[in-house]
């Protein structure tokens, strides 16, 4: 289950939402703290965690799936989100530095497919990131935010999908341990209990990240997204050709 772009859209545009991307946006910067002349890809509804790389990095592109819709973005700039399946890209093979990945593995029917459709378009130095709920966390089981839909991880589950993949994880941390609340005291002491529940309690964050690294050795064995028919409703200037879209929604 998918959730819809308009409902994502409300979300991080409420406070809640807005803490959430801050706190999201910081642990992404641990992970890759430049990104300088890279090329970004986003899958899922990445955009209010992309902002930060676009005055760095040289491409930066948001592709939400057709179950989702489709979002303008940015709106004050030339577009750069596409509409397109999850699993069949509308890019060549090795085009991207970085993919990051959220609101988007745990809503798939094809997670594995998902992800070695990543596999293609990243180069073979590129990295991934992975941001799904946690099982155990407090974010899978309130309905108030997206991270309550589709299927939730393990941090075992989400290493050994990346493996299967062809991906080697190399690291992984833990976001989101205050609780999903819009009370203005809690939004406020966000950052103090972010770095308690890192320190104290890792289990219990709202969502996991997972980076991965692309197996290289692996570039010689099946190839199965290669060949695929692809379409999209736009594309981010600079980046490819468009193709003739499908009917879609878009915001």
């Amino acid at each position: 289950m998918w959730t819809d772009i308009v409902d994502l859209r409300d979300f991080y545009a409420s406070s809640l939402g807005q803490m959430t991307a801050r706190l999201l946006r910081r642990r992404i910067r641990e992970v890759w703290p430049n990104l300088t002349g890279e090329a970004v890809l986003g899958l899922g509804f990445a955009p209010p965690l992309l902002r930060a790389g676009l005055d760095e990095a040289r491409h930066v592109a948001a592709v939400m799936p057709p179950a989702m819709g489709v979002l303008r973005w940015p709106s004050e700039s030339p577009c750069r989100s596409v509409l397109a399946d999850e699993i069949s890209l509308p890019f060549p093979d090795l085009m991207f530095d970085r993919v990051l990945i959220v609101h988007a593995l745990e809503s798939t029917h094809h997670p594995h497919a998902f992800l070695r459709e990543a596999w293609r378009v990243l180069k073979d130095s590129g990295r991934i990131l992975v941001v799904v709920p946690n099982r155990m966390g407090v974010w899978s089981h309130l309905e108030r935010t997206p991270f309550a839909v589709g299927r939730p991880y393990s941090r075992l589950q989400l290493q050994s999908l990346l493996r299967d993949a062809l991906f080697t994880p190399t690291q992984s941390t833990g976001a989101l341990y205050l609780p999903p609340s819009h009370s203005r005291m809690l939004l406020a002491s966000a950052s103090a209990v972010e770095e308690v529940g890192r320190r104290w309690f890792q289990g219990l964050s709202g969502v996991l990240m997972a980076e991965a690294a692309k197996q290289v050795y692996a570039a010689g064995l099946t190839r199965e997204a290669t060949a695929k028919k692809r379409s999209v409703v736009a594309l981010p200037q600079g980046m490819g050709r468009m193709s003739h879209p499908p009917s879609a929604r878009s915001f």
